[in-house]
């Protein structure tokens, strides 16, 4: 039975609502057209309804508005998200309405404050304002006064909104471009038409609240961007095909934004980095760059570095021998990708999924942040079993010239920004391999701490700190208090605030530097002081770090003359194991628990904590408490 025969049936049967927490596995590997298909269906539930029946699933908030017809968006976008395990909370808004709905924050397309607006353009918006005749120059203007209208919408929009806002580059459609008949009229008007595309982009460079997807890449893989029936009488000119590769850059938006970006891309050697059976035709039988199909696998290789380089792990699971495996990946100089670039090689004869869970906890990571890339049916298939929560990408040994379009063809990796932290991650947890040595040679875990020579720097966030801190908040699950998520522009807001304060946590020890790996949300309620959150990297975990971060806040308050601290914790599905973080630090539990689920801790600074022995801080976090606050 087919997915949306299943979907279908349970709809009919009056059970999809409640067993709506199946659809994620279900869609997980299904081509866009079987999920516009399944969309149609999903789209016929209530939120509400699906929330009530599974608390736990996380529910996106999506606004819709645009300068066409929007309904046509509707299915790819529902199953997009439920493929993704979120509840798709979605509203449209009315037709050509855009200009108004995005200066107007009582709308109620903004009722339920979306994660996310979607702003849908096409191409009618510029022409059908002219008059005809019209000349390039004409359409030019036009555009200037669009990109103006844009960049004050973006403008409105932040000042009452704190979800992304998500434009589109225009495509320039054919119908309107053959109506101008001289090549040197036609090149000034695909000029024009990109200055203004470019211009459009740069805005996402310098709004942090912006997201501009680029439609040009989305039609090179989609095909026409319409159906010229469908265009013509019903206004729809945004096809089928365009919207469901539209609605899937916008599921990995939404994974982007929720802290589910996916961490580390884990591949298979055989059919997958080389051609060849490295038990069977041996070392130098390999198809690795040379050939057609070596080319191909080369490609691979090459794609599979670059997305190593801005933040994602690589790592091998292979069945094969450890040894002839490490011998390939150090001595095969053509290789795109060799045992430097990799955090781990796994090499035996063990199920798979067996390994990817072991790798997981190897890298101190969920078993959900792994992507797994094999060309066999039968492994991916005991991998999607035993493992549903894992993404598996097919490749196929046969035509390696699918590769690269197979690993790319999702956004597992899509991030809002790229930092340094992420350019050096894989360096680090190579790195952590030193410092796993280390443990193994101390023989007990204080001399480990003692002798690994943690060093903490606790400073108030700078300009160039803030997109890492966004990051952290948007990625970091295991040590997150309240699993409260904030983009760039957020953490802006709170930089500039008058009473809050962005602390950030960085770490180093004897083996090299951590870089930023936490951060500590703080404000002022009259002589209180408010810790909103606590966000700290897993792979400094059980160091003290946190107890030593801590501390420095208790003793700068207690010095400032505050009264309390008071520290904010919301359980989730992954945060559990910081669930009595403040309880552990000297603070007592107030009841009863907030309406969001939050409960609040008290800390009443009548002593000041001790430090913590193994952990060097550095901390200039000063307060005073000033007189106009405290009467507050």
């Amino acid at each position: 039975m087919t997915a949306l025969e299943i979907l279908r049936r349970l709809l009919r049967d009056q059970e999809l609502t409640a067993r709506y927490d199946e659809v994620a596995a279900l869609l997980r590997d299904a081509d866009q057209d079987t999920l516009r298909r399944c969309g149609t269906v999903l789209a016929r539930l209530d939120a509400d309804e699906i929330s009530e029946h599974h608390p736990a699933l996380p529910v996106l908030t999506v606004a819709v508005t645009g300068s066409t017809t929007l309904g046509p968006l509707a299915a790819p976008l529902h199953a997009e998200l439920a493929r993704h395990g979120f509840v798709p909370g979605v509203r449209f808004g009315g037709y050509r309405q855009y200009q108004i709905e995005l200066r107007d924050p009582t709308n109620p397309v903004f009722e339920a404050a979306p994660d996310l607006t979607l702003c849908l353009l096409d191409a009618d918006e510029v022409f059908t304002g002219l008059a005809t005749p019209w000349t390039v120059a004409d359409v030019q203007r036009s555009l200037d006064e669009l990109a103006v209208n844009l960049t004050g919408l973006a403008d409105a929009y932040a000042r009452d909104h704190a979800g992304l806002l998500v434009f589109n580059t225009i495509p320039l459609v054919r119908r309107w471009a053959a109506q101008v008949v001289d090549h040197r009229s036609k090149a000034l008007l695909g000029a024009t038409w990109r200055e203004f595309n470019a211009r459009l982009l740069r805005l996402a460079t310098e709004r942090t609240g912006v997201v501009v997807l680029d439609s040009e890449p989305l039609l090179a893989e989609t095909g026409p961007l319409a159906d010229v029936r469908l265009a013509g009488y019903t206004g729809v000119r945004l096809g089928e095909q365009y919207l469901a590769g539209y609605a899937r850059e916008i599921g990995h938006l939404a994974r982007a934004i929720r802290g589910r970006t996916s961490k580390c891309l884990v591949l298979d050697l055989d059919g997958t980095v080389w051609g060849g059976t490295l038990a069977e035709d041996g070392q130098d039988g390999l198809h690795v760059s040379d050939g057609p199909h070596g080319e191909a696998h080369h490609a691979f290789q090459l794609a599979a570095r670059q997305l190593g380089s801005q933040g994602p792990l690589l790592a091998v699971c292979s069945k094969n021998d450890q040894v002839p495996v490490h011998r390939a990946l150090t001595e095969l100089t053509e290789l795109g990708v060799t045992e430097a670039d990799l955090v781990a090689v796994i090499a035996n004869w063990q199920p798979k999924s067996d390994n990817l869970t072991q790798l997981a906890k190897q890298l101190n990571i969920g078993v959900d942040s792994l992507v797994f890339v094999d060309d066999s049916a039968s492994e991916r298939g005991m991998v999607r079993a035993a493992l549903p929560e894992v993404p598996t990408i097919a490749v196929d040994a046969d035509e390696p010239a699918w590769h690269v379009h197979r690993l790319l063809a999702d956004g597992w990796f899509t991030t809002l920004e790229v930092t340094d932290e992420d350019r050096v991650r894989g360096e680090r947890y190579r790195t952590e391999r030193q410092r796993l040595e280390f443990r193994e040679h101390t023989d007990s875990l204080f001399d480990y701490l003692a002798g690994l020579g943690t060093t903490v720097s606790l400073h108030r966030v700078a300009d160039a700190d803030i997109g890492r801190v966004a990051q952290l908040t948007q990625r970091t699950n295991q040590f997150n208090l309240t699993t409260v998520r904030l983009d760039a522009a957020a953490v802006r807001r709170l930089v500039d605030g008058e009473d809050t304060d962005v602390l950030v946590v960085r770490c180093a020890d004897r083996f090299g530097g951590h870089g930023t790996v936490g951060a500590m949300f703080t404000r002022w309620v009259g002589s209180t002081l408010v810790v909103d959150n606590v966000v700290l990297s897993c792979r400094v975990l059980a160091r003290g770090v946190e107890s030593a971060c801590l501390r420095e806040v208790l003793v700068a308050a207690r010095r400032a003359g505050a009264d309390a601290v008071v520290g904010a914790f919301r359980s989730t599905a992954k945060n559990h194991m910081v669930a009595d973080f403040y309880a552990d630090h000297g603070f007592t539990a107030r009841a009863p628990q907030e309406p969001d689920g939050a409960v609040h801790f008290e800390h009443t600074l009548d002593i000041e904590p001790e430090p913590v022995p193994h952990v060097g801080v550095d901390a200039d976090i000063s307060w005073q408490v000033r007189e106009e606050v405290a009467v507050r």
